[in-house]
């Protein structure tokens, strides 16, 4: 049996025997294709053009051909460009490039994604365990892997559960059942808002005054979080930032949420005055960098610690970041003003 029937043979066998349902959608071998271009090196451009034509409406794509030796495993690649640019009589071997980037059958979808994204390729070969040449991620695949991940983390920072299809479609009880866990989790979270609030009667009665910044400060320290989660779960995700560089982070977030911070104390100050005079102004600036420092501090530590235990980063919410800063924000507005304000008698 010859080489190039060989790997015709092996290719068939995949097409045939590798039905994607059967695998975790997580991995590579769930979203790859064995259907590709296999070409052997000692032959010439021109046999390859020619079996390249005769091979063309099975294969998912043509661009690239794959140069496999006896065993499957990869040589190389050659494009259809050089091809089509190159002497008829030149030897594919001359012609192919031995530096390629490949994945396992057994890493997740997203590596792949990553691959194709980061050296800008039209596919991605997979190898196996035994370093043969199994199947390819296409960039059409890789985008449907891209839209699928940003669906579920959007959703997971949302609160939500995994949505099976169409909002539009899904009925009422899988709706509800996406969304009451968190909320249910979230509500005895509040409490110890509620419990904040509570400690703090007196003063509250005393300096009614106080309560009317209330939402906006616990409300910002929310946002800066949210916003500070979100900006690290994509880092996390794209690979733009790994578990060891938290601290590096963690400075330059310091640094940003104090620039933030008294930015919008600067903005409620003028407010203060104008509702309690100075000293609430002093008392509401102070929360306001306080509370922001705090909000993001929480915003961004949440995502590593979840990646440290193995837990998805997009599972640090956005409803339980506020949950536990708006808790925070009541604690610290009102002990602040707890010290610094005189209360009457």
């Amino acid at each position: 049996m010859t080489t190039q029937s060989l790997l015709h043979r092996c290719a068939r066998r995949h097409t045939q025997t590798t039905p994607v349902a059967t695998y975790p959608t997580q991995r590579v071998d769930a979203v790859m294709s064995a259907s590709f271009m296999v070409l052997k090196a000692d032959i010439s451009v021109k046999d390859a053009l020619d079996q390249i034509r005769l091979d063309a409406p099975v294969k998912d794509t043509i661009y690239f051909a794959y140069i496999l030796d006896e065993r499957g495993g990869l040589r190389g690649t050659v494009s259809l460009r050089d091809l089509i640019l190159a002497q008829p009589e030149t030897k594919i071997e001359a012609l192919m490039t031995t530096q390629v980037v490949s994945c396992s059958i057994f890493d997740e979808a997203t590596e792949a994604v990553r691959l194709i994204s980061a050296y800008d390729l039209l596919a991605v070969p997979v190898l196996d365990r035994h370093e043969r040449m199994v199947g390819i991620v296409t960039y059409d695949e890789a985008l449907d892997v891209t839209e699928e991940e940003s669906t579920e983390d959007q959703l997971k920072l949302g609160g939500v559960g995994k949505l099976m299809g169409s909002i539009k479609d899904s009925t009422i009880s899988r709706l509800y059942k996406m969304r009451v866990g968190w909320l249910v989790l979230l509500v005895f979270g509040n409490v110890f808002s509620g419990a904040g609030i509570a400690h703090f009667e007196d003063l509250i009665a005393s300096m009614v005054a106080l309560v009317f910044f209330l939402p906006l400060l616990v409300d910002s320290g929310g946002n800066a979080g949210s916003q500070s989660a979100t900006l690290v779960v994509r880092a996390l995700a794209t690979g733009e930032v790994k578990r060891r560089d938290w601290l590096q982070m963690l400075g330059k977030e310091c640094t940003v949420a104090l620039l933030l911070g008294l930015t919008m104390a600067a903005a409620v100050a003028s407010i203060g005055w104008w509702r309690g005079g100075p000293e609430i102004a002093a008392v509401v600036a102070a929360t306001m960098v306080l509370i922001v420092l705090v909000g993001s501090v929480i915003g961004l530590l949440l995502p590593f610690l979840f990646n440290r235990l193995n837990l998805d980063p997009a599972a640090a919410s956005a409803p339980l970041i506020t949950s536990i800063c708006d808790a925070t924000g009541v604690l610290i507005y009102f002990s602040i003003a707890d010290a610094f304000l005189v209360i009457p008698v």
